[in-house]
């Protein structure tokens, strides 16, 4: 079945992604940390730009998500923004800017919305953080909710494994899938979970549902830039399909450069003035 898809000219906004969902378009969403990559992904005609805090890996070579601090966000958001004119860009809040304390996560979403011009946040968790979200969208901001597998939280899992593949844990996502969708969330990510779990939870929301390991049957996918352009290597998870091999690509153009500076070949008459 053929499905009309978004005009590529076009401001993609929270509502447009909710009636890409209704009319049965996938949503394309793909992260990007600064102003060069940002533009050619816009220009190339992504829906949807997610500021991941994964910055903190592939950016500043941490283990995990927690370091990154929100004036590093916001850099990196405000560097996003400057490049892109059609995408909608969600800038992820970082660990420590909104757990267990609404007014800090209101000055906190303020500061990132004022100081980087995003058009959306994305916080992780359910019920535990419930009162920041309400904060948060009660000054109009729009909140991107994240369920599954939640990296600020991998101390508490102690594994970055499939989530909720029992039935205890599943039912809670679905339970707080639901909450987020009351409490007025544009949309929610879901990360590595079981397919089918995936797909029940897209259909019983109005908002989209976005994947990350989380099957074919939800509204949209999302991937890490530099995972799937092959930049970053020896990470390889079952969700993972890498469009590119950049990463040898760059080895090879930056050794041919240094081989042609050694040489004296570079450069040559043409390129001097």
């Amino acid at each position: 079945m053929s499905v009309a898809v978004t005009d590529n000219t076009k401001k993609v906004t929270t509502l447009r992604l909710i009636e890409m969902k209704q009319r049965g378009e996938k949503i394309s969403m793909l992260t990007a940390y600064d102003y060069s990559m940002a533009k050619l992904i816009d220009e190339a005609g992504m829906d949807v730009i997610l500021v991941g805090d994964s910055a903190s890996n592939v950016m500043a070579g941490n283990a995990t998500t927690l370091p990154i601090t929100l004036d590093q966000m916001i850099y990196h958001g405000r560097s996003v923004v400057n490049a892109v004119k059609r995408a909608l860009v969600v800038v992820d809040m970082p660990f420590g800017t909104y757990q267990g304390n609404p007014i800090l996560a209101l000055e906190s979403a303020v500061r990132m919305m004022k100081e980087t011009g995003a058009d959306c946040l994305k916080l992780e968790g359910g019920a535990e953080i419930r009162e920041s979200v309400e904060k948060i969208l009660s000054a109009g901001i729009p909140v991107m909710g994240h369920l599954g597998l939640t990296p600020q939280s991998i101390n508490k899992f102690g594994t970055f494994g499939v989530r909720a593949k029992e039935e205890a844990e599943a039912e809670k996502l679905v339970r707080d899938a639901h909450l987020l969708e009351e409490l007025g969330c544009c949309s929610v990510v879901l990360e590595k979970i079981p397919a089918v779990l995936g797909e029940r939870v897209a259909k019983e929301l109005a908002i989209p549902v976005i994947g990350i390991g989380a099957g074919g049957h939800v509204d949209g996918q999302v991937l890490v830039m530099q995972d799937m352009l092959g930049i970053t290597e020896g990470f390889s998870p079952k969700f993972l399909r890498r469009y590119a091999n950049l990463g040898e690509e760059i080895r090879c153009a930056v050794q041919s450069y240094i081989k042609d500076v050694k040489a004296q070949d570079f450069p040559n008459e043409k390129e001097s003035y």
